[in-house]
This record gives structure tokens, C-alpha cells and sequence, in this order.
């Protein structure tokens, strides 16, 4: 593609682009009912207005159609004005075309100055549609859609890759990303949504210039550009005394979701930065950065809110409004969320708590307004609503004090010397560095069991969340020792006792006995019969 090419396809852009932030930035300047658009191939020259015998519509049509024919005859064009009844007059090729009256004048101008200039743009658009009907001109914007389409994809392709260096630029700066990946999500999320309204804006930008490049489609293009910008543009919610249109709506949003990211982003580089520094403990990390996460976006709306002309009083009828349905058809949210509120205000449970709550039981990540995830010894994240924990038992291993103890039974055999497996259960709980020594491991005799005498190994640990981990060394380390000592680990038994005496049966069992022996020794197998009242 030339340079020249080049120029005049960002030339084009530009008037596009130009055209397009007019009808955007000034959709009152739309036309009145007074006057109509005279167009080429739905490119608009110029408006007229209503006269004594036509409206402003019919005037526009008949011109409209009349330079449609001159386009399409392909014959030489030459405008020139006339004076008829003291008014300027186009002809075209000799025909007539427009009368032009004071009402069609520009303001500060007359007549025949606004005839001057209508004629000026008569001739050019009207040469410039007959170029644009010709083989070598679809050639050359061939090409041309060619270069677009390849440029718009190597955009498409350059805008990902930027996306993806501003998310390493960004883990490498907030260290809180690459410790908890979570923290950066609303970040992304954001970076996702610009990037895919940019990519989106690129091609539509695009696909109408392509379509404003050619005849047949230069009218669907400005029509749908019409129609997106009076939607866009047209006031859709008014409050107080303010209309908002859809694009305030989508601003507003934008806005509203970059402070909710900037919230996010300030409150990670706090708690990685200064509450991290600091030596605080993580459940107390997370409960200053969640009340300053909340706090800034609660002030960041109402600022938001007033610099962008709403007034909050106005917004009464609405709360209202939602205070009746967060009471009636949203229990379970206000309630969580409510719930959420106490849990980080009374502190019951922490972030890095290991806790059981029903069957689960595992370490706390996350507390938030609405729900509290909690990670499995499994790896499993379990997301349990916030009224939970103040409806149910809560066992908190870690509350106020992590130091936990622990119980291990174990049985032996009855001819087992007690203080010989006293003395096996200390070592084993002794030999294991998770074991506390202060306080130090103790062994309890809790009683004779039906066929074992039964121990309670007691230890401390500082790390509940590995209870499990540790009663399993333990206990592999039990069993090595009581086989080292030859102590018997027994299995349950029970005896039975028979007493001798006369085995009594009633009449009707002898009776079936002796029958039963009868045909036993005739060697017949009788059947069972229904009627048999043994049966």
C-alpha cells in the first residue's frame, strides 16, 4: 500500500472518527423537524427547509432523487445557479434543481451566498460518487480493506501482548500477588474488561469505515452510526433534575469499578507493605485491610456520586426500596453479610485459624462480607456461609491460645508391666520435635478394659492444623517401642460358658424331629409344607 494510500486511509479515519465524536459529544444538534438532509449514497451534503408549497422532507427527497439519476447516468456534472423570482436557483446539467430561500440560509448569510456553497458541494459529490462506481476504485479499496483488516489483527495481537507484560509488571511489584493470587483478581478483571472494550472498539471502528468506503453500504453505515449514538446519547434514567444517558451509566460504572480495583490494590500494597512490616498477626492484617478496603469504597461512591452532579438525597426512594426487598427476598445475604460484619468486628475466628465447623475441618483463608473459605487438609477450599459460625458449634484450635493438647488411647495386654508402657509412651511422645516438653507429656491409667488395660498419652503441640500428621508418628512410633519390649497389643475376646442340664423340647418339636428321623432312614427328601405350622 502507498504513501498516498496510507494518507488518504487516515485521512478517512480521521473524518470518521471526527464525525462520530460530534454526533456523540453534541446529540442535541440533531435535525430540527423543520429540516431534511439531502445525501449521495448516504453521505449528508446539506439540509433544507420548509417552503410555502413543500415540506422540507419532499424538497429533500426530490433533490435527493434527482442527483441519485445524474450518479447513476455517469454523464459529466456541471451546477450552475440562476436567478428566477428573485431567488438563487441550482441547475443541474441544465435542470432544474433547488430553489434556494432565506429559511435555507445560514444564519449571518443570504441566499445566494448558501446557493454558492450547495452548488460547490453539488459538484464534488456528485463527481466523487461516479469515482467511486468505477473498477479501479473497488480495486484500490480492496487493497485497502486488505491493509485494514491486517492492521486491526496485528492490534488485536500487540493488545494481548500488552496485557499480559502489564500483569507480570504488576505481580512483580505487589508482592501481595505472588503470595496470595486472589488479591490481584479484581486488578485483572479490570485490565481484562478495558482490553476487550478497546479490541471491541477497534474492529467496530473499523467495520464502519470499511463499510463507509463503498456506495452501497456508506448509507447502513452512517444509519447504524445514527442509531448507536441516539441510543447511546439519549437520556434512558433521569434523577432529580439530571437526564443520564446510557454512555453516563457506562461511565459511571467504570469509574465505580476502577475505585473498587484501586481499594483492592491499595489495601494488598498495605497489607504486604506497611500491616506486614508492622508484625501484626494475619487475622489482624485482614481485619484492617478489609474495614479499609470497605471504607474506601463507601467514601470513593459518595465522592463519586456527588462530583458526577447525582444528588444523594434523591437515591432515598431507591434505598427504601431495597431495604424492602434485602428484608423480604434477600434474608440469607443480609444475614451473611451481617454475619461477616460480626465475625471481623468480635474476631472469633481468624484468618490462618484452623477450626472444625460440622464435618469439615481445616484453616481459614478468607473472611469476607458475604461468605469464609476455608482450606481442607486436603487442599479442598470450602466456601461456608458467615451465619454459620454464629448458628453452630465452632471448634477454633487457635483462639486466643494455639497451643492444643492432644489424646492418643492406647491398649494392652493385661500381663503387661504398667510402668514398662508408661515409660514406651513417654519416649515415643518425647522423640517427636512437634511435641511440646513444657507442658510436658503425660500418661494417664484410665482402666481395665474387657480384654486390654487402657492408657491416655497426652501431649502439646503448637500446630493443631497437623494433629493428624502427628497422632500418626506417634503412633508408629508406639508400636515400634511395644514391639521392641514385647508388649502385646491384644485383639477383643469374649468367652462362653456352657452349663450342663436336661435339654427340654416342646411336643411339637418332637413331633417333627421323629418324623424328620423317619424319613431320613427311609431315604426319602420330603418337602416342606405350606400348611406346616412350623413354616
Amino acid at each position: 500500500m502507498s504513501l498516498q494510500q496510507c494518507t488518504q486511509a487516515a485521512g478517512r479515519i480521521g473524518v470518521l472518527l471526527l464525525l462520530i465524536l460530534n454526533l456523540w459529544l453534541s446529540p442535541a444538534i440533531a435535525q430540527s423537524p423543520a429540516q431534511s438532509t439531502v445525501a449521495i449514497d448516504g453521505r449528508s451534503l446539506f439540509q433544507v427547509s420548509d417552503t410555502g408549497q413543500y415540506t422540507a422532507e419532499e424538497r429533500a427527497s426530490l433533490v435527493t432523487l434527482q442527483l441519485k439519476e445524474e450518479v447513476q447516468s455517469g454523464n459529466r456534472v456541471s451546477v450552475r445557479i440562476e436567478q428566477r423570482n428573485q431567488s438563487p436557483t441550482l441547475l443541474l446539467n441544465n435542470r432544474y434543481l433547488l430553489t434556494v430561500t432565506q429559511a435555507d440560509a445560514i444564519p449571518g448569510s443570504t441566499p445566494d451566498e448558501q446557493a454558492d456553497i450547495w452548488a460547490q458541494q453539488i459538484q464534488a459529490a456528485v463527481q466523487q460518487a461516479q469515482l467511486e462506481r468505477s473498477a479501479a476504485y473497488f480495486q484500490e479499496m480492496a487493497l485497502l480493506v486488505g491493509g485494514i483488516v491486517l492492521t486491526v489483527a496485528l492490534l488485536h495481537w500487540l493488545l494481548g501482548k500488552f496485557k499480559q507484560r502489564v500483569l507480570r509488571f504488576l505481580r512483580k511489584r505487589l508482592p501481595s500477588a505472588t503470595e496470595n493470587p486472589d488479591s490481584s483478581r479484581p486488578l485483572e478483571g479490570l485490565l481484562q474488561l478495558l482490553l476487550a472494550i478497546t479490541r471491541l472498539g477497534i474492529w467496530i471502528i473499523a467495520a464502519l469505515y470499511v463499510t463507509n468506503l463503498f456506495p452501497v453500504t456508506r448509507s447502513w453505515s452512517y444509519q447504524i452510526t445514527q442509531v448507536l449514538v441516539s441510543s447511546f446519547t439519549s437520556p434512558v434514567i433521569t434523577l432529580g433534575r439530571n437526564a443520564y444517558s446510557v454512555t453516563n451509566l457506562l461511565l459511571l460504572a467504570g469509574v465505580l469499578a476502577g475505585l473498587v480495583a484501586l481499594a483492592g490494590t491499595i489495601t494488598n500494597v498495605m497489607r504486604s507493605r506497611i500491616l506486614h512490616l508492622a508484625g501484626l498477626s494475619r487475622g489482624g492484617q485482614e481485619i484492617i485491610a478489609i474495614l479499609t478496603k470497605y471504607s474506601l469504597i463507601s467514601i470513593g461512591t459518595l465522592i463519586v456520586l456527588q462530583i458526577w452532579g447525582l444528588d444523594i438525597s434523591s437515591l432515598t426512594i431507591l434505598v427504601s426500596a431495597l431495604g424492602v426487598g434485602i428484608g423480604f427476598g434477600l434474608q440469607d445475604i443480609a444475614k451473611n453479610f451481617g454475619s461477616g460484619l460480626v465475625l471481623i468486628l468480635e474476631r472469633p475466628i481468624q484468618v490462618g485459624d484452623f477450626v472444625e465447623i460440622g464435618s469439615f475441618k481445616g484453616t481459614v483463608e478468607r473472611i469476607g462480607g458475604r461468605s469464609t473459605e476455608i482450606r481442607t487438609l486436603d487442599h479442598v477450599s470450602i466456601i461456608v456461609p458467615n451465619s454459620r459460625f454464629l448458628s453452630e458449634e465452632v471448634i477454633n484450635w487457635n483462639h486466643h491460645n494455639p497451643v492444643s493438647r492432644l489424646h492418643l488411647p492406647v491398649g494392652v495386654a493385661y500381663h503387661s508391666d504398667p510402668q514398662m508402657v508408661r515409660t514406651v509412651l513417654l519416649e515415643a511422645a518425647q522423640s517427636h520435635t512437634d511435641v511440646l516438653q513444657s507442658p510436658p507429656p503425660q500418661v494417664f491409667f484410665t482402666g481395665f478394659g474387657d480384654s486390654a488395660l487402657n492408657f491416655d498419652l497426652l501431649v502439646w503441640t503448637t500446630q493443631p492444623s497437623r494433629q493428624f500428621i502427628l497422632k500418626s508418628d506417634l503412633y508408629f512410633r508406639i508400636f515400634e517401642l511395644l514391639q521392641e519390649r514385647q508388649i502385646e497389643i491384644p485383639f477383643p475376646q469374649r468367652d462362653l460358658h456352657l452349663r450342663s442340664g436336661i435339654l427340654s423340647l416342646s411336643p411339637q418339636t418332637e413331633a417333627l424331629l421323629t418324623q424328620q428321623s423317619k424319613y431320613t432312614s427311609n431315604g426319602d427328601s420330603p418337602s416342606l409344607r405350606s400348611n406346616d405350622p412350623f413354616i
